[in-house]
């Protein structure tokens, strides 16, 4: 009988989600999903083989991080310090830190200088949690006149359809989403995207105004407006791990 087992890996003095699944099979197997680190092996091995090859993926996992930096900022953010700059599209942000004695945590944006107020009563894995998720608002309050701009410009030269709201979110599940009520929700990660996949996420999602599924019309009028969308498609798909806060 197949078992699931959720537990963390320390990395690099940080903790890692992980499962372990034990399952009907005949091997032992690794990867890094997008969320947690993944092992599966053989519900029928022994305790000692099963301590052996924990031990075993622990160091696997260990090397893979060492050999991709990408990674580390995957799952515990770019470690932000007081005076970097962050780039986003054509524009950067000063970022200035201030670490008080509070409950909670901050940020305000001014002339392009992002100013956080961390507290200094939180675990260092939730504060870089924090940390993006405050990052991702303020910049999103930025940048929000022109994508809510965009989407009415694509709207208006294909569509034509009802908007009722235009919505920037950090969400990690998806790049996009459409509701039957006309409510468009935006990924505040595309904003690490070119223009042109920016256009093409904006397109989709306008497309689900008239077709709340994924049928062949409502990828003809994907393609109708953006013939090379899936050239948009593969750019997310390679550069998913690059879009980050």
């Amino acid at each position: 009988m197949a078992s699931i087992q959720k537990t963390f890996l320390e990395i690099n003095g940080k903790k890692l989600p992980a499962k372990i699944y034990r399952e009907p099979r005949n091997n032992v197997r690794a990867s890094i999903g997008k969320r947690a680190a993944i092992l599966r092996m053989p519900a029928r091995l022994d305790k000692a083989e099963e301590h052996k090859q924990i031990n075993w993926f622990i160091n696997w996992v260990q090397k893979r991080f060492d050999a991709n930096k990408q990674l580390h900022t995957q799952f515990f953010g770019k470690g932000y310090e007081d005076g970097d700059t962050i780039l986003i599209g054509e524009r950067s942000y000063l970022l200035k830190i201030t670490r008080t004695d509070r409950k909670t945590h901050s940020a305000k944006l001014r002339n392009h200088i992002i100013h956080l107020l961390l507290s200094t009563n939180d675990s260092e894995t939730h504060l870089q949690k924090s940390i993006q998720h405050l990052l991702s608002r303020v910049i999103a309050q930025d940048f929000m006149p022109d994508i809510n701009r965009r989407v009415n410009e694509l709207n208006n030269l294909y569509y034509k359809q009802a908007i009722t709201s235009v919505n920037l979110k950090y969400n990690h599940s998806n790049w996009g989403s459409c509701s039957s009520e006309g409510n468009l929700n935006l990924s505040t990660r595309l904003l690490f995207a070119p223009q042109d996949v920016i256009d093409y996420v904006i397109i989709h999602e306008l497309a689900h105004l008239i077709e709340l599924n994924h049928s062949d019309r409502f990828w003809k009028l994907v393609s109708d407006a953006m013939p090379d969308y899936e050239e948009k498609e593969e750019w997310l798909k390679k550069n998913d791990h690059l879009c980050h806060f």
